[in-house]
């Protein structure tokens, strides 16, 4: 009797990457393929279970499964202008606009929808991403991609031997390891506490990522962590170039 009285805990509102996977498969069915028996659906289901995202989920059972994800597709239909019928109105309104991003740009959709799934279907990549840690600035960080490729993003940066190898490389061209942006040298400020001591940006934007691609040597540049910090801020539209120039008129 005393469990009947205990709450049932909800599980997390839908991701941004959950709802883009949930957007790609809506625009691939027909209203009367919305349905939880639907095998496209139960699929999408077991996808979104292996989400590198959620670490807590208070109602597994029912967690992003075919029923739940029938519904969010039926809130679509309530969105859509082009479905004449009334549709769920329990929509979002991140449903909403991200529904309104997409619309006309359906393309754009499926290469991230694409590469977020590459990366599920990777049960190595996907442990990676699931258990790497972000701090609090990362975490309030938002892309239009969403979080799975910013993971991405942040796991070519952090691969030990691609990052020492681009060291080496640079170091035998250059002769040091200043920052690419700012000329920051860690060994210079800090003597030998500092020695061979830089952080790695992977250049390549997020909006070019399609599907899940070998990273090169010349993707990577060597930048400061302040100024690493910066081109992860201005993700969208920041290069190292753009950042040189910043500082050179200030």
């Amino acid at each position: 009797m005393a469990n009947d009285l205990i709450p049932s805990q909800r599980n997390p509102k839908w991701h941004r990457d959950e709802i883009i996977l949930a957007l790609d498969l809506y625009f691939n069915l027909e209203p009367g393929q919305i349905t939880s028996s639907n095998p496209a659906i139960i699929e999408l289901s077991q996808v979104l279970n292996r989400l590198p995202i959620f670490k807590e989920r208070p109602d597994a059972v029912r967690f992003r499964n075919p029923n739940g994800v029938s519904l969010k597709l039926s809130n679509f239909l309530a969105i859509d202008p082009n479905y004449h019928g009334k549709g769920m109105q329990s929509y979002s309104q991140l449903d909403k606009r991200i529904f309104s991003e997409f619309q006309s740009n359906q393309i754009e959709l499926k290469r991230i929808a694409k590469t977020i799934r590459e990366a599920v279907e990777n049960p190595t990549l996907n442990l990676s991403l699931y258990e790497m840690k972000e701090d609090v600035e990362e975490e309030s960080l938002e892309f239009k991609e969403g979080r799975v490729l910013y993971k991405i993003h942040r796991y070519k940066e952090r691969n030990s031997k691609l990052v020492l190898a681009k060291k080496v490389k640079h170091l035998k061209k250059y002769g040091n390891l200043d920052c690419e942006a700012c000329t920051f040298n860690f060994q210079v400020k800090y003597g030998d506490l500092g020695k061979g001591f830089i952080e790695c940006h992977h250049q390549i934007p997020l909006n070019q990522y399609d599907g899940i691609q070998e990273t090169k040597l010349e993707d990577l540049v060597l930048v400061c962590s302040n100024c690493h910090r910066m081109l992860h801020r201005g993700m969208e539209t920041v290069t190292v170039q753009n950042l040189k120039g910043l500082i050179n008129t200030r």
